[in-house]
């Protein structure tokens, strides 16, 4: 059964947009010292990987959203995190976001399993620890993807899964509307770019001239996403791509958290109980916007308690602060201590 979480939202963001908006403009993207792991794929392309140092407990990977980085917000700050709780994180980079221009036409998408099974076996072939993996927005959607085609994997003992669009259809059309279309010119305009370096380096079974014109995911996704990656259309990928489907079958311990008010979706899209797989443990926020989460009394001094709901779920003894303060070690990684 779907569970509300404990969670309380900064009484100084309210609304979805200000939730969204606060850490992707003012959390530190500082980043602990990285190490760089390159895996080469059986196609020929090649995806990297950035560590935390070694440590001896579980090994976990986090899986960016789209366009997203190390220094994406939600991910510097929980690689700090994690690393300060003693764990060995990795930022997994889908293919051309690693700095690194990918060697092959295609790339990434919503949902593309095969790189994410490939990296997970490599992983666990090269080192026996237990194997953590946490997914964020198109992340999390390919992480739940996977562990539902794959009911019976042992690779990965826990996951947890960030704001998921878990019908594109539904997350493309609310990205069409209101507010919600300034997440899409934003990162529309990062996919275009995107796609305008890979054609300058490779030709491209696509209509490049006409990038500009294209104004929603549906359109992009129908022109470019599609063709690139042997859907159909829009359609097609939407239908192929979503993790909704896929739920009911998951069988490992897996923490999926999302907010009723979050931007990039509606409460449609959202799964009901007949529709969770007995590993499932769904918390739903009344407030939180997308990868946002921010708790505190202060603006100076804000908590992000998606960090610290993590970090508790891959511990020994996963527990709730319902106040939303902070780990004094979570608080001392975002004062630079």
């Amino acid at each position: 059964m779907p569970e509300h979480s404990s969670f309380r939202p900064a009484w100084w963001l309210p609304g979805p947009h200000l939730q969204t908006l606060f850490p992707h403009l003012f959390r530190s993207r500082r980043l602990p010292v990285l190490r760089r792991q390159r895996i080469e794929l059986p196609d020929g392309d090649f995806l990297d990987i950035d560590w935390t140092p070694p440590q001896t407990g579980p090994r976990i990977l986090l899986l960016h959203g789209l366009e997203g980085s190390a220094r994406s917000h939600y991910a510097a700050g929980l690689l700090r995190s994690l690393a300060a709780q003693g764990f060995e994180a990795g930022l997994l980079y889908f293919r051309g976001c690693s700095g690194s221009p990918n060697r092959l036409a295609r790339s990434y998408h919503s949902g593309e399993t095969g790189d994410l099974d490939t990296v997970v076996k490599i992983l666990r072939t090269q080192n026996r620890r237990p194997l953590y993996v946490a997914g964020f927005s198109l992340g999390g959607n390919v992480l739940l993807k996977w562990l539902g085609e794959n009911p019976d994997q042992s690779l990965v003992e826990k996951a947890v899964a960030v704001s998921v669009p878990f019908q594109l259809n539904d997350a493309a059309g609310r990205l069409n509307r209101g507010l919600s279309r300034f997440y899409q010119l934003h990162l529309l305009k990062k996919l275009r770019q995107s796609t305008l370096r890979k054609a300058s380096r490779i030709k491209l079974p696509v209509k490049i001239g006409q990038l500009s014109r294209l104004k929603s995911f549906r359109e992009f996704d129908n022109e470019i996403t599609a063709p690139l990656h042997g859907f159909r259309d829009a359609d097609d990928y939407y239908h192929r791509s979503s993790s909704y489907s896929f739920l009911s079958r998951i069988k490992t311990n897996t923490l999926i958290l999302h907010s009723g008010d979050d931007p990039f979706m509606t409460d449609a899209a959202l799964p009901g109980p007949e529709s969770l797989g007995p590993g499932i443990r769904l918390e739903l926020l009344d407030a939180g916007g997308h990868v946002g989460f921010v708790s505190g009394t202060c603006p100076w001094k804000p908590c992000y308690w998606i960090d610290e709901r993590i970090c508790d779920w891959f511990s020994q003894n996963p527990r709730l602060h319902p106040q939303g303060d902070c780990h004094a070690a979570l608080e001392m990684t975002d004062k630079g201590v």
